[in-house]
């Protein structure tokens, strides 16, 4: 995305490009997983299908520990690709909130954006309709890295997510099933 001598490739990308990246790879993960467990690969849109009842509670509780474990798995790999150097300076990948936000702030910004993935997924999926923030990935980083940063703010990445799943589970269940659509 940019071939420059940088120490690191972020500034000839920018935010943008780094967005862009992600949220592609997220649509390649779930269009490739969506036969195998509906795509979401995340545990909050798992918890958020287990509470919209589209998931029993032995096959929720089966995925979120298999997304987590397959996090630990992937961070693991970063690690042994990665020098150890550069590994420990970029803190493992492991999430925390930036200086000159709050708590709140991080919880806040959580709860909002794992609301419009999981709204976005159920709004997708839902037969009724003709038309994606991962607890699992910061559990797999915090592992591997292990040290204060990775745990420090890590509940902010399962409380968060879990609020914004459970929101849009409700959300989708009370308004959006309850809007009468018509049948073709």
């Amino acid at each position: 995305m940019g071939v420059v001598k940088e120490k690191t490739k972020c500034p000839t990308v920018g935010i943008q490009g780094i967005a862009w990246a992600f949220g592609g790879m997220i649509f390649a993960l779930v269009y490739c997983t969506a036969g195998i467990s509906g795509g979401h690969i995340n545990p909050a849109v798992t918890f958020g299908l287990f509470l919209a009842r589209k998931l029993s509670l032995t096959r929720a509780i089966f995925y979120m520990v298999m997304q987590c474990l397959g996090a630990i798995c992937g961070a693991g790999v970063v690690k042994g690709f990665m020098g150890k150097t550069q590994y420990g300076m970029l803190g493992g990948g492991a999430n925390s909130v930036a200086h000159g936000y709050t708590k709140g702030d991080g919880l806040g910004a959580e709860i909002v954006g794992t609301f419009v993935l999981v709204y976005t997924v159920f709004s997708a999926t839902d037969a009724k309709r003709r038309t994606g923030i991962n607890p699992a990935r910061s559990l797999g980083a915090a592992i591997i890295f292990n040290k204060d940063k990775g745990w420090d703010d890590h509940w902010i990445f399962w409380v968060g997510p879990f609020i914004g799943a459970a929101l849009a589970a409700l959300y989708h269940v009370v308004v959006i099933r309850a809007i009468p659509f018509k049948s073709k």
